[in-house]
Parts: C-alpha cells; structure tokens; sequence
C-alpha cells in the first residue's frame, strides 16, 4: 500500500502513526482520505526511538494486510523530556513574560525563569536543568542593554553548548554575536520592542526550527531522520498551529487537550475592544498556558484532591481512586475519568483566563488583567479524555458564560467542536509544509 502522507505523534508514552492519502473528487478538487491509525509504545528509553516508530508501521500493516510504503512522512514528539527551555530577561511582566509566552506558544516546557541578572545559584540551576534551548531577552529596542550583556557573558562563560536564543534590545545584537562566537545561536526580533507590545511570533518560529535541528541529537531520537524526511514538531507547538490555522478558518478560537499528565489550553483571539481598554498589560493573539499537574491518570491524585461535593454528588473520593486508569474501559473507569477531565478542563481555563476588577483610590471604572475569551466563537476538544470518552462535548459546553454580564469566559454563542480523528498535531505540522493539505485534514475531524 503506498500512501502519501505518515505523520507520528510520539509521546512520552505511546507513539500513534497516521495514514493519509489526497485525492480529487469528481469536481476535481482535493480530498483527504484519513486510511488508518497505528499504536505502539514510545521507546525513547530502550535508546531508538524507531523501534516504536516500526511497530506502529506494522499496526497498520496488520490492519491492511499490506505493506506500507510512503511518500512523506513527518512527526511531532513530546518524548525525551520535550522541549525544555529558561527564559531570562529584565522585568518579570515585561520582558520575561513576553519571552515565556513565545517558548511555550512554540511548545517549550518552561523550566526556569530569572528576571534582572543572574546569580551563581541561577547558574548552578541552569547546569542542573540541561535545557534544550536557553532565551535571553531584555530592555525595550534602544532601552535598557546591561542586564542581557550582563546574563550572555555568564551564560557564555559556562560553556554550556546549549542553543541560545537573543530576543532582547536590538541595539545588543552585534555584541550578543560576538560573546556567543563558536557557539549556535539565533537572534531574532525583540519579543518586547516598545511598553505595552508583544512580538512573540519571530521568536516562536525560530524555538521550532532550533528544536528541530537538535532533537535528532536527544538520547534515543538520534535515529529519527532515519524515517522522517519531513519537518519535526514538538507536540504542543503543533498543536498550537493547528490552533492558529483553525482561527484563519473559523474565527476566534480556544482548544483543550486533556492528557494523562498535563492539560494544555490554547487560544487564538484578541478579545474585545471594550475590554482590551481595561487591560493593564498586553496578552498576546495566540497564547498558550500548561497545567502540568492536571493529568486524569498520572497527576489524577493532584485532581481528586481539588474535587468538591458539587463534582463529587454521591461518590466517595475513594471509590474514584479505585477505577482510574490510562484506558478507561468499565463503566466506572469511564464515568471516574469524565469527573477528572471535566475538573482539568474548569480549573486550565480558570488559570488561563483573565479577570476584571473595579478601580479604587478615587477612580471610578474598570481593569482588566489577562486573556480575554470573550469573543471566542469554537471551543474545540482534542487529546484522548475528550475526544474518545462520551461526554466530551458537554463539558465544554459548560464553561460558557451563560449570564448577560461583561465577562473574559466565552459566550453562550460558543459551538463546541471535537477532534474526532485526533489529529490536531498532525496537521499543525503538515501546515508547515502542505497547509491546503493540513485544513482538509482539520475539516475532515472536527465535528
């Protein structure tokens, strides 16, 4: 069987391997045909992660009951501890937040965040970490230049021969070259620029390509490129273009992938005017936020904790302990599984979400801090606890603002969509490369 797309999603667990092929219709335009899905557990740890890679070929050739070749075939992963980046930069609200916001659009798992200069005790952390990718940012373009040649110097002496990625003042840029000399580095625009904007987007798509350049040296992904001749993602970062391909399609938009370890959530809006005049500080258009102790299997004691007597009704916190599993499959693993998805979905998009507040000291109005969900038009459901479990669509029903008040939480004239086909990473990465291709496979699951 020859087919002309594979993309893998290789998780720090499990690796699922889609098959698509594109055809036309007899009107003569393009279609996709999603044929089959194959499984395997990752192997990252057993040092290749091809063996898993091959044993999900051979699902779908046991499914077939043929071999398959293909055309192309590109993956996103989340295995080998991900994407893990410090960020470093001048002002914790400023700056700093500025550079977070575009490592974790990117995918980036945030391991370390310093504001001002760093210490020996800072370093020391760094050296433990081992990060992927080290951000340096800092200063407003023609602002403040010390504190990010101060951090570049230290960071240099180190020796550390991690990536380094320069989103700070502009005015740095030719020194930041030189302290970094011999060593990979991109400089990229200034995350911050000017008081009160963001610029997050250069920075991403350079966190993405630097990603893709080095997971191939990653313990146990060292053999990648023997099988995938097309771009590699990291999981979240692709789902996060999926996201923003959505938005170009349908309009502001929000998504929640609920997974055994994390929840993710993602939006793709502006907000309203009315309450974009009420906010302190600038959110940019497409954010990301990463609950890592929000999982329904391995962080689920972190959610049966945060569970009250209205998620509860009747069951005893203890009766759920005992039927939660990675693959729910009785009726009571099922039902324990949509309490703690349904808990994940509310307490991400409280934490993601902003809130507004009345002046005081004299001053009459509002302010607003953080995202505003307002005018988010789709909630869209992705990740197994949504999408293969029933329910999926009333939970996110049900984190709409029901009320006629001025409020961040979508509307009541929010649809819910669900990723049927689970491939909300694939065609985040298949964008990058067949973006036609990327929308009819996004069209052909959300329903």
């Amino acid at each position: 069987m020859k087919v002309d797309y594979l993309v893998a999603e290789i998780g720090s667990t499990t690796t699922v391997v889609t098959v698509f092929n594109i055809k036309k219709s007899k009107e003569g335009e393009k279609e996709i045909a999603i044929s089959y899905q194959g499984k395997s557990y990752t192997t990252v740890l057993e040092g290749d992660v091809t063996i898993g890679l091959r044993e999900a070929i051979k699902d779908i050739e046991a499914q077939s009951g043929e071999e398959l070749k293909w055309d192309r075939m590109l993956a996103t992963s989340s295995a080998a501890g991900g994407l893990r980046i410090t960020v470093h930069g001048l002002m914790e609200k400023m700056t700093v937040k500025a550079a977070k916001e575009a490592a974790l659009g990117a995918g980036g798992i945030i391991k370390m965040v310093t504001a001002g200069r760093l210490r020996k005790s800072d370093l020391k952390r760094i050296r433990e970490i081992q990060p992927n990718l080290i951000m340096v940012a800092g200063g407003t373009d023609y602002g403040e230049r010390d504190t990010a040649l101060y951090n570049a110097e230290l960071i240099r002496e180190e020796n550390l021969n991690i990536p380094v990625i320069y989103c700070g003042n502009i005015e740095n840029q030719e020194e930041i070259r030189k302290i970094f000399q011999g060593q990979e580095l991109y400089i990229v625009d200034n995350v911050y620029p000017n008081v009160d904007e963001l610029n997050v987007e250069p920075a991403r798509r350079v966190i993405q390509e630097a990603f893709e350049r080095n997971i191939v040296k990653a313990p146990g992904m060292e053999r990648i490129k023997e099988m995938v001749n097309g771009t590699i993602m990291p999981t979240p970062g692709a789902v996060m273009e999926g996201a923003k391909l959505l938005y170009d399609l349908l309009g502001d938009i929000i998504v929640f992938d609920v997974g055994g370890a994390t929840t993710d959530l993602h939006s793709v809006t502006e907000g309203s005017s009315e309450i974009l005049d009420m906010l302190l500080s600038p959110e940019p258009k497409a954010k990301r936020t990463v609950e890592g102790d929000l999982g329904v299997y391995v962080n689920s004691k972190n959610l049966l904790e945060l569970l009250d007597i209205r998620d509860l009704g009747p069951v005893a916190r203890e009766e759920l302990e005992k039927h939660i599993k990675a693959i729910p499959v009785t009726e009571e693993e099922i039902r324990t599984s949509r309490i703690l998805t349904k808990k994940a979905v509310e307490i991400a998009l409280e934490r993601h979400v902003g809130s507004i507040k009345r002046k005081f000291g004299g001053e009459s109005g509002f302010i607003a801090y953080g995202k505003d969900l307002s005018q988010v038009k789709y909630i869209v459901g992705t990740g197994g606890a949504l999408t293969r479990l029933p329910g999926g669509k009333e939970i996110l029903l049900n984190i709409r603002c029901l009320k006629d008040e001025v409020s961040m939480l979508p509307g009541r004239g929010a649809k819910v969509l669900l990723d049927n086909n689970y491939i909300m990473a694939c065609a985040g990465v298949l964008s990058r490369e067949n973006r036609e291709v990327a929308v009819l496979l996004l069209k052909e699951s959300l329903n």
